[in-house]
């Protein structure tokens, strides 16, 4: 008897194939039999009639790495159909860590990832100095998912060098640059799945100074290649500002080093791609370049995110429109409630906005003219959220459609739900105001999905739900122009991404492949708005948003939510290294 027999579902396998109707039947957390009117009985069995069975979705690229340490759940992720995470992407994590480094570590990613420095410290329980102690640490904790860890760069630097690791414009000696290779050799035997770094003017300490890594430089990278090299196994996973560089020849630089490292450490290699609004074609050049490398036989992908890059604005988030003015500054401080009656007051709100239109005049074009000023860039977050953005169907093009100033649309709805309600507003993917590129980009050959950056932007971006949305965006609900197969959305979330990072034994549906897996209303799948929860230590706030229509997500053979509730089982663990494919 199988332990578990979905039947009368709808499979998409993870492999791009074809739908087929069929059930499938687990045993110890194993998928043995994939097909029609299976035999037999299951000792639990669920009817998939009228809905889809997935693989569960890998995400390889979240920022969990401070809330594996305390919370088991990994939500929002978990909450959309993500079984399997990595964490210590761009660079930024917490190991190695010398005990005299914790302070600078908190600060790094509460500055580069928007995660409160205040949960962090009462969060973090430091059990680990080293790499392999941090994965023997994460390793005894039950969580909902399979974690894999990169080694960051930006961490493994400070450890080696000291306070002078922090600085991007320090250059290691050559025995700094022998540890640092020979401790990645030992995180990569110990199970790191890779190793990744930072080279963006973004990446910022909360302090303001620029991340460690930013520039370092040929012999230190090359090293950490070499050492790639002798072990055999990893990926390599990294943010540049190549993808928003207006200067060819500094891109080419960034591009010929990445090339050097791939040729160099023979693994696999991935990098942030997305869409500058100052910049809206130099993803063309970024991906020419990778379908070059991989014509050359290099394993170079690029990492997209399926949606646009989205900040939330609102009262209770990191930033909104209203936020610099000195009216609001006076009452920045307030409860939410009594901020929203301040804020209600009509001279007050006379002032704010007219402080508003002058500081909009005085903005240089940018991201902070965005946040401060781009009504065109707006959408209001209704519920269901709808994730296919048009400038057309913007907050500024709304009020103009309604004679109402848009500004004070904005102004108004912000004070909406008792001041909890949330805008959206692309930061990345919609130079052109419409989801052209971002079609051009997911259809790519060479790229994974990723950039949910789940579990970091704690107040500003909440982004795990890209599984979620890309399904209804792309497949089901496409308005604006030619859709995307289900399949191959499915297969960009599950087998690819997987088999790029070495995990082998998952993301199909199939006999011998792990069982993990998802069981959908595809009618009834939404994303529910986000809101802002105090779950974190030391009373931390975080966005959380849930999701209808996963009637049940499947972890090792074992069902892990119902409905959106959490069964409490608990059966994820920690992958070291690589699977292999099954036989």
């Amino acid at each position: 008897m199988a332990d578990l027999i979905i039947r009368n579902g709808t499979v998409v396998d993870g492999t791009g194939a074809p739908a087929t109707p069929g059930d499938v039947a687990v045993t110890d957390g194993i998928i043995t039999e994939v097909g029609p009117d299976l035999a037999g009985r299951g000792a639990r069995e669920i009817d998939a009639d009228g809905r889809l069975v997935t693989p569960g979705f890998v995400d390889i690229h979240t920022h969990f790495d401070g809330q594996v340490t305390w919370d088991p759940i990994v939500a929002p992720s978990s909450l959309h159909g993500v079984t399997t995470i990595a964490i210590g992407n761009c660079g930024v994590g917490f190991a190695p860590a010398a005990p005299d480094r914790h302070a600078w570590l908190i600060s790094l990613l509460e500055g580069v990832e928007d995660i409160p420095g205040t949960a962090l410290a009462e969060g973090l329980t430091w059990d680990w100095e080293s790499f392999p102690e941090y994965l023997d640490s994460v390793a005894a904790k039950p969580h909902t998912v399979d974690i894999g860890a990169h080694v960051p760069h930006a961490a493994l630097r400070t450890y080696v060098m000291g306070e002078r690791g922090a600085e991007h414009t320090e250059a290691p000696t050559e025995g700094e640059i022998a540890r640092m290779a020979a401790l990645v050799e030992e995180a990569l035997a110990a199970g790191a799945m890779g190793f990744a770094t930072s080279r963006t003017e973004v990446h910022r300490t909360s302090e303001g100074t620029n991340i460690g890594t930013l520039t370092a430089g040929d012999a230190e990278l090359l090293a950490i290649a070499e050492a790639m090299r002798r072990v055999g196994t990893g990926v390599t996973q990294l943010i540049s500002d190549l993808y928003q560089t207006p200067d060819d020849e500094v891109a080419q630089r960034e591009l010929d080093l990445l090339e050097r490292f791939a040729r160099t450490s023979g693994r696999p290699l991935s990098f942030t791609m997305q869409q500058a609004y100052h910049s809206p074609e130099r993803w063309r050049f970024q991906m020419d370049w990778v379908d070059r490398m991989v014509a050359a036989g290099l394993d170079v992908k690029a990492q997209v995110g399926v949606r646009p890059i989205g900040v939330l604005l609102g009262l209770q988030a990191t930033a909104n429109p209203f936020l610099l003015t000195p009216s609001y500054g006076e009452v920045a401080g307030l409860a939410l409630p009594e901020r929203v009656a301040a804020l209600s007051d009509p001279e007050r709100r006379r002032r704010i906005l007219a402080e508003h239109a002058d500081l909009v005049a005085g903005l240089e074009p940018g991201i902070l003219r965005h946040i401060v000023g781009g009504v065109d860039l707006t959408f209001e977050m209704a519920d269901p959220v709808d994730y296919e953005l048009h400038t057309d169907r913007s907050l500024g093009a709304r009020a103009r459609a309604s004679g109402v100033d848009p500004t004070e649309m904005v102004y108004d709805l912000l004070l909406e739900r008792d001041g909890e309600q949330l805008l959206y507003l692309p930061l990345f993917n919609f130079a052109h105001g419409d989801f052209g590129d971002l079609f051009e980009m997911i259809t790519a050959p060479n790229v994974l999905f990723g950039l949910s950056d789940a579990g970091a932007h704690c107040g500003a971006i909440c982004d795990a739900s890209m599984t979620t949305s890309s399904l209804v965006v792309w497949s089901r609900d496409r308005r604006d122009g030619e859709p995307v197969p289900l399949e191959r959305i499915v297969h960009g979330h599950t087998q690819r991404n997987a088999r790029h990072v070495g995990w082998l034994d998952r993301g199909v549906v199939a006999p011998g492949y792990v069982a993990d897996l998802n069981v959908i209303e595809l009618e009834s799948l939404a994303c529910h708005p986000p809101t802002i929860v105090v779950d974190l230590p030391a009373g931390g706030r975080r966005l959380m948003q849930t999701a209808e229509g996963y009637r049940h997500t499947i972890k090792s053979g074992v069902v892990t939510f119902s409905d959106g509730e959490h069964t409490g089982e608990l059966p994820g663990e920690l992958l070291r290294g690589t699977r292999p494919t099954p036989t």
